[in-house]
């Protein structure tokens, strides 16, 4: 059987897109599967809980039973995907936690494939960040996320090793637009009829990346 999908998207640093990212990978999930379990890890608002209440709730692991109760929800083969939006402020807290009770090893063993996504910056704190899941994360489980709209150029090298994920910078109008608390990218695809508008495909380029890491966690299985 397939194994259950973790998705968990996260940086050490603020602002970087994390939610967004988080965003689109829910939408996609409930357009192919009809469902997901989101877990929202954020200070500040908006916040994933925001933007998708019916799918989503808050979880903490800045304790101990905070960290037993969100791991008693991921760790578990039960066919639905799962999305953790990771706030920086619990950065450390989790991969902390996620070595020493051997998240990734335990997750293979009950049939769960859990996926970093890093949600890069250029900073000193990111690179840090990055080196330090390169060395707990198998490579076939950790993607570099290049979010044109916060890193203006190119990575830096240190950032580029293994795979990337990229997601391209939108005009500011549109950026607004869809930063609304309203707004959902596959009801979008589905009102829009025109689909050379640049966030029609802008949209479907990204649920389509996320179909490729999904087939990516399939073959890992095989």
């Amino acid at each position: 059987m397939p194994a259950t999908p973790v998705y968990i998207i996260c940086s050490p640093r603020p602002q970087v897109g994390k939610t967004l990212i988080a965003r689109l990978l829910c939408e996609f999930l409930l357009l192919k599967n009809g469902n997901v379990a989101a877990f929202d890890l954020n200070l500040k608002e908006p916040s994933l809980l925001e933007y998708l209440p019916h799918v989503t709730e808050t979880a903490d692991v800045m304790d101990t039973f905070g960290k037993m109760q969100l791991m008693d929800r991921v760790i578990v083969d039960d066919g639905l995907g799962k999305v953790i939006d990771l706030g920086f402020h619990a950065f450390d807290e989790f991969f902390k936690m996620s070595e020493e009770i051997g998240f990734m090893k335990e997750a293979r063993r009950r049939n769960v494939a859990p996926m970093v996504l890093f949600v890069a910056d250029n900073d000193r704190v990111s690179v840090r960040g990055h080196e330090m899941l390169r060395h707990q994360i198998s490579p076939a489980n950790f993607i570099t996320v290049d979010n044109e709209y916060v890193v203006r150029g190119e990575l830096s090298e240190a950032l580029t090793q293994g795979h990337t994920l990229r997601l391209s910078a939108l005009p500011l109008f549109l950026k607004t637009y869809i930063d609304r608390l309203t707004f959902s990218f596959t009801g979008y695809l589905r009102q829009e009829r025109d689909s050379s508008t640049e966030l029609h495909q802008w949209i479907r380029r990204n649920y389509f990346s996320f179909r490729e890491i999904e087939m990516s966690l399939i073959l890992q299985r095989s």
